[in-house]
């Protein structure tokens, strides 16, 4: 009579802590790519006030393109210093969105609008913008309408308002500039203001003089650079990347245990536009 045949042998299992070292190995990968890209491709930013109203509002997530201006430490994690100087370098164009890490401390991303590049001689007179000694083209058109929220509140009382339906908005006088070139965009003046008259100042080489487009509500480059009250004139050494993509806003509602505030806080209308 013919024997059975010994059953087939099993092959063991990897061991669990086989298993465990390959997880690692790839959340170590995971985190390499992730670290590349954010430093050399695309970076998510977030907008924490209203300096840039009406282009930009406190809850608006954007991405920033981190190669059109070179690479420097502060295109890194951390800032950390692997990268000598500025390599690849090339200068921002008049008119643009930047996000920088704003002096004196460098430590915190700003975001402001480039006015003045090397070599131009920038002045408020009553809230006129000159540049090399021109006025910039201002025009008065329909005024900024957002609503209030739980992130946004009116600047002043005076500019607080309803629409028909009932819901609270803040209203302010809205301008159109228009920079030597024919680059325009949107800013706000709601009154008379300390920094509305400046003394003339030439941007240094290497600099830059920003801005931002809510011109009496903006610590940028018209104040010295103290930590909490101004940027002065931001070397270009500082620039982590050009505003590129809104790819997400919110008016502050959401809740962690309330998943239908998720939608309900989202300002879709304002996802998807480009700088």
């Amino acid at each position: 009579m013919t024997e059975p045949a010994p059953p087939a042998a099993v092959q063991p299992d990897a061991k669990p802590e086989e298993k465990q070292e390959n997880f690692v190995v790839f959340l170590l990968k995971l985190a390499l790519i992730v670290a590349i890209f954010r430093s050399f491709v695309f970076s998510p930013f977030n907008i924490p006030s209203e300096s840039m109203l009406p282009r930009l509002v406190n809850g608006d997530y954007l991405l920033a393109a981190k190669w059109p201006y070179g690479y420097s430490r502060y295109s890194l994690p951390f800032s950390v210093p692997l990268i000598p100087g500025r390599i690849l370098a090339s200068q921002p164009e008049r008119g643009d969105v930047v996000i920088f890490k704003a002096p004196p401390k460098n430590d915190i991303d700003y975001i402001k609008r480039v006015i003045g590049l090397p070599g131009d001689q920038v002045q408020m007179r009553g809230g006129q913008l000159f540049l090399n000694g021109e006025p910039v083209r201002k025009k008065r058109i329909a005024d900024f309408v957002v609503p209030a929220s739980f992130n946004t509140r009116c600047f002043q009382l005076q500019f607080e308002a309803r629409l028909e339906n009932g819901t609270p908005v803040c209203r302010y006088p809205r301008y159109r500039e228009t920079l030597p070139g024919g680059r325009s965009y949107e800013v706000l003046d709601i009154g008379m203001t300390p920094q509305d008259d400046t003394e003339p100042v030439v941007v240094p080489e290497g600099s830059l003089f920003l801005m931002g487009d809510n011109r009496d509500n903006s610590l940028d480059s018209r104040f010295p650079a103290v930590p909490g009250q101004g940027i002065g004139i931001v070397p270009q050494a500082n620039l982590v990347g050009k505003a590129s993509l809104m790819m997400f806003s919110t008016d502050g509602g959401a809740e962690w245990i309330k998943p239908w505030t998720w939608f309900t806080s989202a300002r879709w209308s304002r996802i998807g536009g480009t700088f």
